[in-house]
């Protein structure tokens, strides 16, 4: 099946890696790696690899869809095509209303590392978080020429504090501490894998800019294979030196790269692991906001939010109008963050179940619209079987985005009333999606 062949986008493959590694990286690496460790010991490496495996047929199935259907309504994009009108606007407010209430908690981690090192009181906690916040949504608001640019500066810092800290660390370590292997058993692996599923998440939020990038069937593929081994190698680096420098003692702290530092470094210690939780959330939030303003934006364009919110989802095109709805209701989600005493574990949990069912639909549109029996296509057939168990291990917590299906199917009973209303009335983007913005691009089989 042929795709879109989409080739003035401005991003390269470098700008693109950062993106992709700035997205999928995430703040997993400020406690993950001890988590795990106080979970299943020294075989918590073996978690690391076991998931840097499954991740790579996800990975690989979204990279595939990106490089053929550059368009920045990303997977609601794909699902569209495959699965029609209703549950491409399930996909978008999957992601945009669901998957967008993680940006206040990447804010506010930033902020708890920041200030749990210096010292403070809740409220510095929330008004750290806020400073955290604006730099992206102003970089965003100048367009990826900007923010492509930042998010480049912010992932080569990341990839410096990466190997700074494994560089520091490793003198003090402790080959006993690799003893015994397996304290927890094989449960404690699992429970370890479960922990890493969602470090190696956030390869869909890369597709909504996918139009962005030079050459998409080239650098999409790329960077994302770049990405997988420089997230795998990191997590893994880091794993292997929490467990032969803390040993035990992993999950003790609530700043564990800081214990790290601090055993061969502990004069520039606390202000370095500061600056690893501020580059890492200000890298995180500048890759996914791009993606939330860019599926606004399309989302407006083909109708399933009010159209005032489309400019700017075509190539090039700067989409603030979607930007300030995302600061809107990031200052929404922030608020409520507050008013509950600052859990992130309720909004954590409605951000993973969002993505884990924007994954479901979109591995789902992928088996539809790849060519069958290509490399894409039996990743899209593995990561289906994959993603159907994260729906299991979801459970409850996909509450949310029941409702918002629910929302979904309304607003296209809402729109098929006024238009038998109203028989003058056409579905202006159902036309318009194939014959204007995707030309080349067949009904599903």
């Amino acid at each position: 099946m042929t795709g879109i062949h989409a080739t003035g986008g401005r991003l390269g493959l470098v700008q693109a890696s950062a993106l992709y590694i700035a997205a999928v990286l995430g703040t997993g690496i400020l406690v993950l790696p001890a988590l795990a460790a106080t979970t299943a010991g020294p075989a918590s490496v073996l978690s690391v690899v076991a998931v840097l495996l499954l991740s790579i047929p996800l990975a690989g199935t979204f990279a595939a869809l990106a490089s053929r259907f550059p368009d920045s309504g990303g997977v609601a994009t794909y699902v569209r095509l495959a699965l029609g009108k209703t549950a491409a606007r399930m996909a978008g407010y999957w992601f945009f209303f669901g998957v967008c209430v993680g940006t206040p908690v990447v804010a506010i981690l930033g902020a708890t590392y920041l200030v749990s090192i210096f010292g403070g009181d809740r409220w510095v906690v929330v008004v750290v978080a806020v400073l955290i916040l604006i730099p992206p949504f102003i970089s965003n608001s100048y367009g990826l020429r900007v923010s492509g640019a930042v998010q480049l500066v912010l992932t080569g810092a990341l990839v410096a504090i990466v190997v700074a800290v494994v560089v520091l660390a490793s003198p003090a370590a402790d080959a006993q501490n690799f003893t015994p292997f397996l304290p927890h058993g094989w449960s404690g692996v699992g429970a370890a894998i479960s922990l890493f599923v969602w470090a190696f998440a956030g390869w869909e939020a890369v597709t909504h800019i996918a139009a962005e990038f030079r050459n998409p069937r080239r650098t999409i593929p790329l960077a994302t294979a770049i990405a997988i081994v420089f997230v795998g190698a990191s997590y893994l680096a880091l794993q292997v030196v929490t467990i032969a420098v803390l040993g035990p003692d992993a999950g003790s702290s609530p700043v564990p790269l800081l214990d790290l530092v601090a055993t061969t470094a502990p004069g520039i210690g606390p202000a370095f692991v500061a600056t690893i939780g501020v580059v890492v959330a200000l890298g995180v939030l500048n890759a996914y906001l791009g993606a939330f303003a860019k599926l606004g934006a399309s989302l407006g364009r083909d109708g399933d939010l009010p159209r005032w919110m489309s400019r700017g989802s075509e190539s090039g095109g700067v989409p603030r109008r979607s930007l300030l709805v995302v600061g809107v209701l990031a200052a929404g989600y922030l608020s409520a963050l507050v008013l509950t005493g600052l859990d992130l574990t309720p909004f954590i949990l409605i951000h993973t179940s969002c993505m884990v069912a924007v994954y479901a639909l979109g591995m789902i549109a992928a088996v539809r619209i790849l060519d069958r029996f290509s490399v894409g296509w039996w990743l899209a057939v593995v990561s289906v079987v994959l993603v159907a168990a994260l729906l299991v291990l979801a459970g409850s917590n996909l509450l949310v985005p029941a409702f918002l299906a629910i929302v979904a199917i309304v607003v296209t009973l809402a729109k098929k009333y006024s238009n038998r209303k109203s028989p003058s009335v056409r579905n202006h983007r159902s036309d318009k999606f194939r014959s204007d913005v995707h030309p080349a691009v067949p009904r599903p089989r």
